[in-house]
């Protein structure tokens, strides 16, 4: 079984994919896409044009929250989702809900009026929600975390938010910089 991302370092969904590959430990071909003069033949794997898209034996796969969730199914070691079922549910609707924090990351990247605050709300509220648990996922570490912490770096490291008035939020962020999968990430988010 072959297994081919197409990429782009810059793309926090990309960041996703990279992750949940790393680690599961996944080895995959990558194809570096540039977003700036994206290739036409991308169009026939994704209709969008966007990436990351990953292709299993020829068969293409978009969209980082549907690909992460293969990857949780085709390799099942280490599991990223919880083992009850509501608890599958409410990280799967933590991922689904992830534009309360894109939504204002990106309005904050084009300098729209009220973006900063609007991302603060949104900080505000992963704050408490791990002010009650060490993981957003709950007790551990998994596919929620992986969903969120890119846009967190790369408003920490590449639009200087700080994470100052959110203390959970920060410890949170430290903890998973800890983890190989997500240093990692943090260095390409550096490189930027």
């Amino acid at each position: 079984m072959s297994l081919v991302l197409y990429d782009a370092a810059r793309c926090p969904y990309c960041s996703r994919v990279r992750i949940v590959l790393a680690e599961k430990a996944v080895d995959v071909e990558v194809v570096e896409i540039d977003l700036s003069d994206r290739p036409p033949w991308l169009y026939e794997k994704n209709a969008t044009g966007r990436v990351p898209v990953l292709e299993e034996d020829g068969r293409p796969l978009p969209e980082s929250a549907v690909i992460m969730e293969f990857l949780e199914e085709r390799y099942p070691d280490p599991p990223l989702l919880p083992p009850d079922p509501a608890d599958r549910a409410a990280v799967r609707l933590l991922i689904f809900r992830a534009d309360e924090l894109t939504d204002p990351y990106y309005a904050l990247r084009r300098g729209e009026d009220g973006a900063g605050e609007q991302l603060d709300a949104a900080l505000g509220r992963l704050d408490a929600a791990l002010e009650q648990a060490p993981y957003l996922g709950g007790a551990e570490y998994g596919l929620a975390d992986i969903a969120y912490i890119p846009w967190l770096l790369r408003a920490r490291d590449v639009l200087d938010v700080s994470f100052d008035g959110f203390p959970a939020l920060a410890a949170w962020v430290a903890r998973l910089e800890e983890r190989p999968a997500v240093a990692a990430e943090a260095d390409i988010v550096a490189a930027l």
